[in-house]
């Protein structure tokens, strides 16, 4: 595999991204905001601070996670199934040069890529509102760019198993909505019964809430293992997208 060829398949979704950006970007962008409005200023009129943060600087930060997670979640689950089943988009791309694990390598990249697109967006409007106290925050980029691998490795698995697009729906309300509300992102998770923060842990939107958070505040301490889980994971997940996708792709 080359990547250079993984890259042009890279270039070819971004051109296309820049000419139908508004309507994608709005409804990425706009989610998020509801979220840290309603829950922020609303429900955070009626709660007390959270470890000594008001409410809001609390869930800031990991609406900076949820929303790289779901861009990328998006893209690489509806967006790759699409490009591959009804646009026709990966027979066009494979009459060229490229082969199928250089496709399906750019299609994680590009996943990876609208990860930080996304979380870059939010750091910049959570900014404005004076809701991030330090400049490290500018760490996590690297780390959205891991984190969103594993989320764009996920939702390919995702693409190359299911019998059709209405079975996304099975993937959503079962795997990313429960991983959405018990990350850690708008309450603490010492809350709850253990075996909840023992299921989280092994998510990978927990680790990056709790290194979006610490970045934010200013501190770099305990994100290593954090880090460490992200990196792990990601190289652990790498094989299967382009095992089962070449199957899928092939048959």
């Amino acid at each position: 595999m080359r990547i250079k060829r993984a890259f042009k398949v890279v270039q070819r979704h971004f051109t296309v991204y820049t000419k139908l950006y508004k309507s994608s970007f709005a409804l990425n962008f706009l989610e998020p905001i509801l979220y840290l409005a309603a829950f922020g200023l609303g429900l955070g009129n009626y709660i007390q601070d959270i470890k000594g943060v008001p409410y809001i600087n609390y869930i800031a930060p990991g609406i900076i996670a949820s929303s790289s997670m779901f861009a990328a979640i998006y893209e690489c689950t509806y967006g790759t199934y699409v490009r591959m089943v009804f646009q026709k988009t990966f027979d066009a791309i494979l009459a060229t040069p490229i082969t199928v694990d250089e496709l399906i390598a750019g299609e994680l990249l590009w996943g990876a890529v609208k990860s930080v697109l996304y979380g870059i967006t939010i750091i910049i409007v959570i900014s404005l509102f004076g809701l991030v106290s330090s400049p490290l925050i500018l760490l996590v980029l690297p780390v959205l760019f891991i984190s969103g691998l594993i989320f764009a490795e996920i939702s390919v698995i995702a693409v190359a198993t299911i019998p059709g697009i209405d079975s996304f729906n099975y993937f959503y309300t079962l795997l990313m909505t429960p991983m959405f509300l018990f990350s850690g992102i708008f309450f603490p998770l010492d809350s709850m019964p253990p075996i909840v923060s023992q299921i989280a842990f092994f998510t990978p939107l927990y680790h990056l809430v709790n290194i979006c958070r610490a970045f934010a505040s200013g501190s770099v301490s305990g994100v290593v293992p954090d880090l460490i889980w992200l990196v792990a994971v990601a190289g652990l997940f790498a094989p299967y997208p382009f095992r089962l996708m070449r199957k899928r792709i092939i048959k």
